[in-house]
């Protein structure tokens, strides 16, 4: 017997879609052994079933298999404009192998561009449904920021922060992909399809499940693993000890890939699952920069992060020692703030002199004093009159 041909292959892993669950290890593993076509008959009933297959699996799969129609599947996604990919495919994915037996069978797919080069610069957001304000803005923020910066935004179209994260690259004209636990023609959540239209329009819709199917509990987890697999990193914005966004750091972890947070109140429960897996190794980030920069490329570096410059950051060390010298309260002659800064007198005076220059101290008789600014705030005043010195006429 011939082996089967490329096409037949497309439609046995077609098939397969509807027979198997999302993430099925066994379902992987003969699908290796034994090759897409031989595994749909076995499954089927019209072949030798797979080594070690229980009854009460066959006979599931058998019911499944009533009405099976793949060339009818395909036909429906066509006319979304959609198509399927298979291991092997151009456009694969080939990050997804990483998952070994729990890889998908294959990809129903939305959207004109092409995955396996959009998926190789990617990142992955997502967090709590129920996020809070803090949660939602700095979702939109990292999504507009990844996406002005060249990243293709990837989450899992639910409320809260994957919403979020979809509409902040959808607003900065980059790229997202929506990766659903539904078929592709079944909008998920309800009040999301139009955000999911719009991500047809402009970026990719994914999905395991084949056009018509719905989503379970199992299926948004057994989901997260591809999004996981299928991004440089996952970074989660707010997700409580019990969520799926944790599911989705810590695949991504075991997959080597760049894990990330970002921190919240520590008195929230929304922050808490985050803290834990920063604390089991995820690498805290606070914007795009930062996630750019982990993810990224050599030479893609956040900007250096420190606090604001006061004028007496800027002065060269002999000044600033002469400067700390000077009590901070009343004053001292120029030979006590010689001895205390380390230096000897004429220099000690001539710095206190290139100070009293710049506005940081001021003389009174024999005595050094701070000026008034620098004593209070750290930033002295402009050279001149005194307070309470009146020039001209009575």
């Amino acid at each position: 017997m011939s082996p089967p041909s490329r096409e037949e292959e497309r439609l046995a892993r077609v098939a397969l879609t509807r027979l198997a669950e999302p993430g099925d290890e066994c379902i992987g593993r003969w699908l290796r052994q034994m090759g897409p076509v031989a595994l749909v008959r076995g499954l089927t009933g019209a072949g030798p079933p797979p080594a070690g297959a229980r009854a009460d699996r066959l006979e599931g799969c058998r019911a499944r298999a009533e009405g099976l129609d793949p060339v009818g599947d395909l036909a429906t996604v066509a006319r979304l404009g959609g198509r399927f990919l298979c291991p092997g495919d151009a456009q694969w994915p080939r990050q997804l192998d990483d998952l070994g037996d729990a890889r998908p069978v294959g990809l129903w797919v939305r959207g004109a561009a092409d995955v396996r080069l959009w998926a190789l610069r990617s990142v992955a957001v997502v967090g709590a449904r129920a996020c809070t304000g803090y949660g939602s803005h700095v979702a939109a923020t990292l999504g507009v920021g990844l996406a002005e910066r060249g990243w293709v935004v990837v989450s899992g179209a639910a409320y809260g922060v994957d919403g979020a994260a979809h509409r902040g690259a959808l607003a900065a004209g980059g790229a997202t992909v929506a990766v659903l636990a539904s078929g592709v023609d079944v909008p998920y959540p309800r009040g999301h399809a139009e955000l999911l239209e719009r991500i047809t329009e402009q970026g990719l819709v994914l999905a395991e499940l084949p056009p018509g199917g719905h989503p379970t509990r199992s299926r948004f987890v057994l989901r997260n693993r591809v999004i996981a697999a299928l991004t440089r990193g996952t970074v989660v914005v707010e997700a409580e000890y019990r969520s799926g966004s944790l599911v989705t750091a810590r695949r991504a972890l075991g997959l080597g890939r760049h894990t990330m947070g970002i921190p919240g109140p520590v008195t929230s429960g929304l922050s808490a699952g985050v803290h834990e897996i920063l604390r089991e190794g995820a690498c805290l980030v606070t914007d795009a920069d930062e996630v750019a920069e982990l993810v990224g490329g050599m030479g893609e570096l956040a900007p250096e992060r420190r606090g604001p410059v006061v004028p007496r950051d800027l002065l060269e060390p002999m000044a600033a020692r002469a400067l700390e010298a000077v009590p901070g309260r009343g004053g001292a002659d120029a030979g006590l703030i010689a001895r205390q800064a380390g230096m000897s007198g004429p220099r000690a005076l001539a710095k206190l002199y290139e100070l009293q220059a710049l506005g940081f101290v001021e003389r009174q008789g024999d005595l050094w004093q701070l000026a008034d600014a620098a004593s209070t705030s750290g930033i002295p005043k402009p050279p001149g009159r005194r307070p309470g010195v009146r020039r001209g006429g009575a």
